[in-house]
């Protein structure tokens, strides 16, 4: 067992993945915040991929300047021999992996990309945590697009302003056991697969604390949204910059269940102080934390008072979800301390407070 204890006791070393992203630099927020030594990897491969608006140097350097347990690295995951020797070097107790490339649609233009970042990075952490530290918990952000557009095939009803599940067996969502081939998940969802499975392979060959996070839209005031990645956050931006937010099928009614940064760390913890083998979890905010774009529109609006722009294609996303939401029954069964604690509501809230700090600061820096 991990000795990770809330008030701190214990400085455990962590490697966080993906550090200047919402996920990692949550996570190593989280953590720091409790007295534990956070080494972060990012080279902002983030802005590569999506331009500019996706930067994430400001997350490293406020963690940098606000944490003196904190240690960035300028590694990237696909540099297989940097991995080993970083791992070697710092034997860490604990690893969360959230560096990903993110982007159904980015993938498919950027296909070896997508695959070297997703699937052989993580087999490079992987074997360098098995070499070094094989027996420390390793976290794997994976997501819920490893089921492909399956969930699609199930019955699905349409209601005014979002669709639903028809079956009374997916009343409370997608659970770990739905199946994951023979569908459509675009080259993304095939990379985060093959990321997923090896995970688990690491852990039940070789006998590792690992586990998967099947995640759900994970999102929050950190979160650099874009058009291709970072639904609510890129909205939200849309809604008070006046920009246009596009539409992509599904008449706006499909459905994401959105879960907070803050309560995704909670959960390592738990998990980091009784770590499993070769586990799998989907975990999100639920259906309580669920809504459609065309609810979200409504919600950003009512806490704004701006009115949200959009335009419409009927072309939906390739291997897109209509429907989909977490079931938390697993999560819930193995940790009964964790809970969902910021509703969908709260989380509005602090992404448009945020967006505006930035908005404004961008604003002045224009002057």
């Amino acid at each position: 067992m991990l000795p990770v204890t809330c008030e701190g006791t214990f400085a455990v070393r962590i490697l966080i993945t993906g550090s200047s992203g919402l996920v990692g630099s949550e996570v190593a927020e989280y953590f720091l915040l409790r007295g534990h030594e956070v080494h972060g990897v990012d080279n902002n491969q983030r802005a590569v991929f999506f331009g500019q608006p996706a930067d994430t140097s400001w997350r490293r350097h406020a963690l940098s300047s606000r944490f003196s347990n904190f240690t960035h690295h300028e590694v990237d995951i696909r540099d297989r021999e940097a991995i080993l020797v970083l791992v070697g070097q710092l034997r860490p107790q604990a690893i969360v992996h959230a560096a990903a490339q993110p982007s159904h649609d980015r993938a498919a233009q950027i296909p070896f990309d997508d695959f070297d970042t997703n699937a052989t990075g993580t087999l490079n952490l992987l074997e360098a945590a098995r070499r070094f530290c094989p027996d420390y918990p390793f976290v794997h952000m994976s997501t819920n697009k490893v089921y492909g557009d399956r969930p699609n095939t199930l019955p699905l009803k349409e209601e005014p302003t979002r669709w639903e599940f028809a079956d009374a067996r997916f009343i409370h969502g997608i659970d770990e056991d739905f199946p994951v081939d023979q569908c459509l998940h675009s080259l993304f969802g095939a990379s985060k697969l093959a990321a997923d499975i090896l995970v688990q392979e690491y852990g039940r060959y070789f006998e590792m604390p690992t586990c998967c996070l099947r995640a759900g839209c994970i999102t929050g005031p950190s979160h650099s949204g874009v058009e291709l990645h970072g639904f609510l956050s890129y909205l939200v931006k849309c809604n008070l910059s006046r920009t246009t937010y596009r539409i992509f099928g599904y008449k706006g009614k499909q459905v994401r269940d959105n879960l907070h940064a803050q309560d995704l760390a909670f959960f390592i913890e738990l998990f980091l102080q009784a770590p499993r083998v070769g586990e799998v979890y989907n975990i999100g905010g639920g259906k309580e934390n669920s809504c459609s774009i065309l609810e979200a529109f409504e919600l950003v609006e009512s806490l704004t008072g701006i009115e949200q722009r959009s335009d419409y294609t009927d072309q939906a996303r390739k291997g897109d979800h209509i429907c989909y939401y977490t079931n938390l029954g697993k999560v819930r069964a193995h940790f009964p301390q964790w809970t969902v604690t910021k509703s969908l509501q709260t989380i509005l809230e602090e992404i448009v407070e945020s967006w505006r700090r930035r908005l404004d600061a961008e604003a002045d820096r224009r002057k």
